[in-house]
């Protein structure tokens, strides 16, 4: 239990149902979902599509998701992949020519086919109960009436605002400038493509007028699309991967999302006694920094297309986090991981919710960086995400760029399963931060005996590349430590990622939990 002297938020408690995400309208509507008779399919479908509306510059209809859920009465997860393609007309060596070293993330390039609304559609009609005309409803109604902006929205809008090209400006300024506090947004264009959604369904949104605006858009700023790229845009199951950490059976999407680095981190910790450590001191810090390095050189060397990655179960065998966990020195940091575990390698917006039979959902919706490609559809507003930057231009890679292929994506749902049963579905925002937020929260609640809702509110660090991303909540003693251990300390502009779950509880309560670093909470009923 916290301590009430000290500022903090604590858990929720409900019985009947509960939603943890990361903007307050967005939860209220997963929780009316499923008191109208909704499931948990419904109302994180509700949710997710609201946030699009409640946070632009994170998340929307111009995106992709992956989705894992576990029925009512079952104890198996399921993972559904609603990823996107790029372009067929479009190939690595056409950028090579060009002279590109790497996708440029504000361009036509970077765009491929928004995949989340298939993915919303078919999982609504075989997972749903009350059908997408109702679960659409919400964000039609708030993309007309107006959402006032959030604090921390506010805050990603002006830092990200000026990603914003050509008509996206007039969709998503106001008079010209980003929104302050309390300002209301409008998205009208959107509300009119979910309202031909909900009465026509997918082909709505993949052929005819809208298909065609986002085509136009894109091939008036060079791109390659067309209207066979849209029309065959489809979601797909697939089989989630899992490993365990001390007790806890993690269970993440497969690739072409990241979630095998989180497997690979926890796998790597699990050589080294986390729990002996200051859950807030530089030893921690230094051993999950150097195995995130190597877990992300192993993500960067292995993860693709699902129908590109082959070295999965190398980057999984518990052989292959031991040799890399060999490599950690706890004295002095690595320069580069990438030749340091050459020989170990030589033979790649968050919503989740609970119902009252149940069923968990683990869902994850985004356009990848800050308002995306920046590119938004000229009459409707679709703001166009720029998942293509996720691909590498190395010949030969498992993740080359190839038209009809489906990126490496950094967004990845979690869920824990405990003696066999589901016990928590959770994730943690942040770009490239995402494994090592899986992993440090598995760690605080194993290691360290936190709740959910302080494993979720405790400082966190980040070793990006070569800087040493660290928050405000370490002290400067620690901050000292790691550069004394040649880490390169910076504090980050903005704080790291965002996490939000829901813990099933053996008595049936379920206990919600919603980072201070957002501007969401948890709600139940």
């Amino acid at each position: 239990m916290r301590d009430f002297h000290f500022p903090g938020r604590s858990p929720v408690l409900a019985t009947n149902g509960m939603c943890a995400t990361s903007h307050p309208l967005a939860a209220r509507c997963a929780v009316d979902i499923l008191a109208r008779g909704g499931n948990a399919m419904d109302a994180a479908t509700a949710g997710a599509v609201l946030l699009g509306i409640c946070e632009p510059q994170m998340t929307g209809i111009g995106g992709d998701c992956f989705v894992l859920h576990s029925p009512a009465g079952s104890e198996e997860v399921y993972a559904f992949n609603g990823s996107g393609r790029a372009p067929a007309g479009l190939d690595a060596a056409t950028l090579r020519e060009r002279g590109e070293a790497s996708v440029p993330l504000r361009s036509p390039d970077a765009v491929t086919i928004p995949t989340a609304i298939d993915a919303f559609c078919r999982l609504s009609e075989s997972h749903g109960k009350l059908g997408l005309d109702a679960l659409l409803a919400p964000a039609i109604y708030y993309a007309e009436e107006g959402v006032p902006v959030a604090p921390r929205v506010a805050d990603d809008w002006a830092k990200d605002g000026g990603t914003l090209q050509g008509r996206a400006r007039d969709h998503y300024l106001l008079n010209g400038k980003t929104p302050a506090v309390g300002d209301i947004f409008r998205a009208p264009g959107q509300a009119e493509v979910l309202r031909r959604v909900a009465k026509q369904g997918r082909d709505a949104f993949y052929t005819g007028e809208i298909a065609e605006d986002m085509i136009s858009t894109l091939r008036a700023a060079g791109g390659s699309h067309n209207a066979e790229d849209f029309a065959s845009a489809h979601s797909e199951e697939t089989t989630p991967v899992a490993g365990s950490y001390k007790g806890l059976e993690i269970v993440e999407h497969p690739p072409n999302g990241q979630g095998a680095t989180a497997l690979l981190l926890l796998n790597i910790l699990d050589h080294f006694d986390i729990a002996a450590m200051d859950p807030l001191g530089a030893e921690r810090l230094h051993i999950e920094a150097e195995g995130t390095k190597l877990a992300y050189d192993a993500r960067n060397r292995f993860l693709a297309d699902p129908d590109h990655t082959t070295r999965l179960a190398h980057m999984l065998a518990p052989e292959t986090a031991r040799d890399l966990a060999a490599l950690i020195d706890p004295k002095r940091a690595m320069p580069a991981a990438g030749p340091i575990s050459e020989a170990v390698h030589k033979d790649t917006v968050y919503i989740t919710v609970v119902d009252g039979d149940g069923m968990s959902v683990s869902l994850i919706y985004s356009i990848f960086h800050g308002f995306g490609s920046g590119i938004a559809s000229d009459k409707f507003g679709i703001l166009l995400q720029n998942r293509g930057a996720g691909f590498t231009l190395e010949e030969g890679h498992p993740n080359e760029l190839k038209g009809g292929k489906r990126p490496m994506h950094t967004i990845i749902p979690g869920m824990i399963r405990e003696n066999g049963k589901v016990t928590m579905p959770f994730g943690v925002m942040g770009g490239a931060y995402q494994p090592c937020g899986h992993a440090r929260f598995a760690s605080n609640l194993r290691d360290f005996g936190m709740d959910v809702q302080s494993a979720i509110d405790a400082p966190r660090a980040f070793a990006d590349g070569q800087v040493m991303k660290v928050e405000r909540g370490f002290g400067d003693a620690v901050r000292q430590q790691l550069r004394d251990l040649g880490h390169k300390v910076e504090e980050p502009d903005t704080a790291i990622g965002g996490a939000q779950a829901i813990r099933i509880r053996e008595d049936g309560v379920l206990e919600g939990a919603s980072d201070p670093r957002k501007d969401g909470c948890a709600l139940g009923y």
